[in-house]
């Protein structure tokens, strides 16, 4: 088993996210100049180009990204062990409701429903943590095959529409005639697609409506994957296709810009409810936006205040 140091070390040399990278990225860039016989390369880390603060500096952060490492496996360790109980508590609601052990009035039945309706929220936030702890620590397996795009999303409409109906809400999919087959991770995107249609379901009105639609699309690169801008997209024009669009949008009540950038972090809750408070987490969008980068592809968002939201991500024909 390695050692502390040892993994610090590591952890300073190889920073575990893309965001850990370019910030130590950006310490040695700005406050060490390049050797003038290596233009163009940064300086490691142990460089003695690197003052004694700045060294202090990187690593207090490799301290700081090992810690977050040991609570994010510990925290997900604990989040399984819940699994079990859970689903001891669910299996016996569903019995119960069911009736087979005895008639129940109707305070009973309401109290049993409401315990549901919580336990599976619960199983929902645990489930979304594990693939989060997952995607954190590089553990998360990727299986991509060559699938129908149209299936797939025709399944999740199909699981969603029983939830949307009982908030009288409209749910509607949309899928192109020329839809290609494309090479992806078909339980993955599943939880994509599910994941933005949650956060649409708790922020949509009675009476309003969302839609699932994909179609073929033109992805003009300009840029890198990481930002979440709806640049350089425009759609397929005959031959040009290289990529399929997958939106889910609403008619709620939208998001206020200076959100968009944002509400794909981890953590990050935009208040849009009347009372300005918070709901879930904050981990379904940012675990799409994982799994999204994972294909190679790209998602982002785009709203008014009071105008509706779209949120939407691009799959490339090529594969990841």
């Amino acid at each position: 088993m390695p050692s502390v140091k040892s993994r610090k070390n590591n952890a300073l040399k190889h920073p575990r996210n893309k965001k850990s990278r370019k910030l130590v990225a950006a310490i040695q860039e700005h406050v060490s100049p390049r050797p003038p016989d290596q233009p163009g390369v940064l300086p490691s880390s142990d460089s003695a180009v690197l003052p004694p603060l700045y060294k202090e500096m990187l690593e207090a952060f490799a301290r700081l990204q090992e810690q977050i490492h040991r609570r994010t496996v510990a925290l997900a360790s604990a989040a399984h062990e819940l699994k079990t109980p859970l689903s001891i508590i669910t299996g016996y609601n569903e019995l119960l409701l069911s009736g087979r052990p005895g008639p129940l009035n109707e305070t009973q039945r309401q109290a049993l429903q409401d315990s549901q309706v919580n336990c599976n929220r619960l199983q929902r936030f645990i489930q979304e943590f594990l693939t989060y702890a997952a995607l954190e620590t590089g553990k998360l397996t990727m299986k991509v095959e060559l699938g129908d795009l149209r299936t797939c999303l025709t399944e999740v409409h199909e699981i969603w529409v029983p939830l949307f109906h009982e908030k009288r809400v409209a749910l509607y999919l949309l899928c192109a005639d020329n839809l290609e087959p494309i090479p992806f991770d078909y339980y993955k995107i599943q939880q994509v697609v599910s994941n933005l249609l949650e956060n649409a379901l708790k922020f949509t009105p009675r009476g309003g409506t969302v839609w699932i639609s994909a179609e073929m699309y033109f992805w003009e690169r300009r840029g890198g994957q990481g930002g979440h801008s709806s640049g350089g997209y425009r759609p397929a024009a005959s031959g040009e296709q290289n990529s399929v669009r997958v939106t889910v949008a609403d008619t709620g009540q939208g998001i206020p810009p200076e959100y968009l950038q944002e509400i794909f972090d981890d953590f990050v809750q935009v208040p849009r409810d009347k009372e300005g408070k918070p709901r879930g987490a904050g981990l379904g969008l940012a675990i799409a936006r994982r799994l999204i980068h994972a294909h190679g592809g790209k998602i982002w968002a785009e709203s008014e205040a009071g105008g509706g939201s779209k949120f939407s991500f691009l799959l490339r024909l090529s594969g990841p």
